[in-house]
């Protein structure tokens, strides 16, 4: 049978447009065999690392200044259109497993070949043996599984006055430049991606070569100048037989929401309305809404995604050149092994960042626990999630003068009526009993009730754990409500739905959600205290309790903003699957990413309650990444020479400490109550803080790395040499000397363990006029710190190195926090958060 399922899985593939090596038909004997997909790392360097035009990274401040300021690293020349290694190297893999595999089964389902020289392939785990022992691989990795991790931001982060006026307006706002997503695909016809909506010229650039799937579901004509490439990747899903063709798509196309709207924040259309349950929410826009979009879907709503898919996707939208790669996924598990940074993804990221592609990855929504990271290298930028001012709120006045706040985008009763409530429970018909259907309270079924109960009046549902499971929608009891023409409905919280945090849920009909248990009961006890029953009977003779909804339709924009949301995953970055801690910040910072209105595919699932809108509320670190994918096109459309990690310090060390009111970010604390749990924000809670995009576009000093002090850094890890050569083809002896995370050239300084003392050194680059810097800080507790120079004038495109002394004045294992501040006579700010983890004031030694 599994030779029949293979042959099955080969079609598949293969009517998918795979690149698919050759399936032998010959029964060895292994049909019981459990198979699994490998990722294969042959020793050859890939095409990227010999592609002529895509030069090494340079380090400026090692190898002396550029003349230019702006010339960091020259743009890609990506006219590689007449790049044809791809089809040799699938041969030469091809080649490779029908030596080592002679007369078995296997089935290779892709060729890696631009940012990796390798495959993946369904073998057995003696077949993977086999490949591993032979002289031309490198690394054979067990594939694992990933997961998904506006109209207002752009006002709050002053793109209109700001950020958008230094690109020129919001009609130019990232033209020329190209974002990747690597997600769960696009909904083509969402105008937010139309390429008609303004009369100037909207050529697609030069330097992009990639391509369009045409499918049923993705027909002709569904790329245009706005939407300019747009791929598949399911092979390593298929092998599993758990691809769904019909409700995942075997095309671009999103059937989950997902990607459309993560696509949509970072780069859609300026002024498009959101209207949702036929309310008005104002107009939506992408951070760069001129962009351009690539999506290569690799993240599907039945079952998330694969390394394997993954790493697919990652190479050829490299190959394809685009500018910025955003990816809203983080991995199931933590990578095993020596450090988390090995591993296929992370270092697929690290060749596209030799390539000169920005990469920004979602922190997951792990948090608040500390350690609970799910973006790991430093080459790669991660996002936490914060909230912003804006909220939707909604209450209820009851009639004994009570008001209970809660959620809900509806529209309120009449002002000056009240209404009287009705408990689901009690308005059953003779045919429903509640011991019979013990969840009629949730008002699912409207052939349960008696209309004449209900009709006029505003019906009470329980919201239950069955809501948080997708086995009950508030969708399906509105649609009860309007059935039996009730005139609003009232949702109160189960007591057993603990400390579940609700986004606002849109309405078509007069209602509120209360989310708090503890209301909740307030509700209910004015609802049956009003009741009046026949003494006898016991019967309701008169249903008493009266209430009034104002709505939740308009926005308010007080709320003390930003916070760093409960679910960010949180640092200090894990170097292994030990949890030993890593001389590396993350998160990089916090961008929008609660409460965030966005684009929605038309047959998006991942929300039951936005099935069949244009537009949907999501929140998550999923939706801060795309931010920082969008505003990193505005730099790079401003700054083209950038290098990757010049993006990532213009963003890091111009991020704001503050909040809106003028005090400390604060960070949620707790997934029960939030807001009852919070305090001021740390670096591994924030990064450097919260994205200031009109300073990220004018940072004044720029802290540069390259590929080769990554790969120093990496070197520098315990016993990391053969894994490395495994990964990367290279030598760590090739490499002079290797550095710790401490040492690598970033806009932050985080020490794991502090012995005694220390001297760290940053180089910076001015991009800007000559300034002269003066330099303060403040030291995390326990430390001592001096800056070298505390001053210092800077000439236009001219380098200065400062040397940070750390001290440990005390013993302690308690994480520590600090700031560096450089202060420009022009204006520049830059700010380096310092964090000290393990302090200890004299060396220890064990004798035995």
């Amino acid at each position: 049978m599994e030779g029949i399922y293979l042959v099955h899985l080969m079609v598949m593939v293969l009517s998918l447009g795979l690149l698919a090596g050759a399936l032998c038909q010959v029964d060895d004997g292994s049909d019981n065999e459990t198979t699994a997909v490998y990722i294969v790392t042959l020793k050859q360097a890939p095409a990227s690392h010999y592609y002529g035009k895509l030069r090494k990274n340079t380090n400026v401040f090692k190898h002396g200044v550029p003349r230019n300021p702006n010339q960091f690293h020259n743009r890609r020349d990506n006219s590689r259109s007449n790049w044809s290694s791809s089809s040799y190297v699938a041969r030469v893999h091809d080649s490779l497993l029908r030596r080592v595999l002679r007369g078995e089964k296997y089935l290779k389902l892709y060729s890696y070949h631009y940012l990796i020289n390798g495959f993946a392939v369904l073998v057995t785990p003696e077949q993977a043996s086999k490949l591993s022992r032979r002289r031309e691989v490198a690394n054979v990795a067990l594939d694992f599984s990933v997961r998904t991790a506006t109209t207002h931001t752009p006002q709050f982060l002053g793109l209109p006055q700001g950020a958008w006026v230094k690109a020129g307006g919001y009609e130019t706002a990232g033209e020329g430049i190209v974002i990747g997503f690597v997600d769960t695909g696009i909904d083509p016809t969402h105008p937010s991606f139309a390429d008609d909506i303004s009369l100037n010229s909207y050529p697609v650039p030069s330097h992009f070569s990639g391509i369009c799937e045409v499918t049923r579901d993705f027909p002709s004509g569904s790329c245009n100048r706005k939407l300019i490439g747009a791929r598949h990747f399911a092979a390593s899903a298929i092998t599993r037989g758990i691809f769904n063709s019909s409700q995942d798509y075997a095309s671009p196309f999103d059937g989950d929401g997902h990607g459309t709207h993560t696509a949509s924040v970072a780069a859609g259309n300026h002024g498009i309305p959101v209207i949702v349950a036929g309310h008005c929410f104002g107009n939506a826009s992408g951070m760069a809404p001129r962009a351009h979009v690539s999506v290569y879907k690799a993240l599907y709503k039945s079952f998330g995604g694969f390394a394997a898919d993954v790493v697919a996707a990652i190479d050829q939208a490299a190959q394809d050149g685009v500018d910025v790669l955003s990816l809203s996924i983080t991995p199931n598990r933590r990578p095993p092994g020596i450090a988390t940074f090995f591993n296929p993804i992370d270092m697929a990221l690290l060749s596209a960042v030799k390539a000169g592609i920005f990469t920004v990855q979602a922190a997951g929504n792990t948090g608040p626990s500390p350690k609970s990271m799910s973006s790991f290298s430093p080459w790669i930028f991660t996002v936490g999630a914060a909230s912003h001012d804006r909220v939707y709120s909604n209450s209820i006045i009851l009639g004994n003068n009570v008001t209970i706040h809660g959620v809900g985008l509806a529209p309120g009763t009449d002002e000056d009526t009240m209404l009287t409530l009705v408990s689901a429970l009690h308005a059953v018909n003779n045919e429903t009993t509640v011991t019979a259907d013990m969840y009629v309270g949730e008002c699912q079924d409207s052939s349960s009730f008696n209309q004449d109960f209900i009709e006029g009046n505003l019906l009470i549902c329980s919201y239950s754990i069955r809501f948080v499971l997708g086995l009950s929608t508030i969708k399906q009891a509105v649609e009860t409500a309007k059935n039996l023409s009730a005139a609003g409905v009232v949702f109160y919280m189960d007591p057993f739905v603990i400390g579940f945090q609700l986004n606002p849920i849109p309405m078509s009909v007069p209602g509120i959600i209360i989310p708090s248990p503890d209301d909740s009961k307030v509700l209910l006890q004015y609802y049956n205290s009003s009741l009046e029953r026949n003494r006898t009977t016991k019967q309701i003779t008169k249903f008493g309790a009266v209430a009034s909804i104002l709505g939740g339709l308009k926005a308010n924009y007080s709320n003390s903003a930003p916070k760093v949301m409960y679910y960010s995953a949180r640092g200090p970055d894990p170097e292994d699957s030990f949890l030993d801690d890593a001389d590396i910040l993350k998160p990089n910072l916090v961008a929008p990413g609660n409460s965030i209105w966005a684009a929605w595919s038309s047959l998006g699932t991942d929300s039951v309650e936005f099935q069949g809108e244009n537009f949907a509320m999501m929140s998550g670190t999923s939706m801060a990444a795309p931010h920082i994918a969008g505003l990193a096109a505005l730099i790079k459309q401003k700054f083209p020479s950038f290098s990757p990690s010049a993006i990532a310090s213009a963003l890091s060390s111009t991020a704001s400490l503050y909040d809106n009111n003028g005090g400390p970010i604060m960070a949620q604390r707790a997934y029960a109550n939030p807001d009852l749990n919070q305090s001021p924000a740390t670096p591994f809670d924030m990064g450097s803080g919260f994205v200031n995009a009109t300073a990220a576009l004018d940072p004044g000093l720029i802290f540069d790395s390259s590929y080769d002090d990554y790969m120093s850094f990496l070197c520098g890890i315990n016993g990391s040499s053969p894994v490395v050569l495994n990964y990367t083809g290279q030598n760590c002896l090739s490499y002079n000397s290797s550095i710790n995370g401490t040492d690598l050239n970033l806009p932050s300084i985080t020490i794991a363990k502090l012995y005694q003392s220390r001297m760290v050194q940053r180089s910076v680059t001015n991009i800007a006029g000559n300034e002269t810097y003066k330099v303060g800080w403040s030291a995390p507790y326990g430390v001592t710190v001096k800056v070298v120079p505390a001053c210092f004038s800077i000439a236009s495109g001219e380098g200065q190195v400062l040397s940070v002394f750390f001290d440990a004045i005390m013993n302690s294992s308690t994480a520590s926090h600090g700031r560096i501040g450089l202060f420009g006579d022009q204006g520049h700010v830059l700010n380096i958060p310092l964090s000290v983890i393990v302090k200890v004031t004299y060396n220890t030694t064990t004798n035995g």
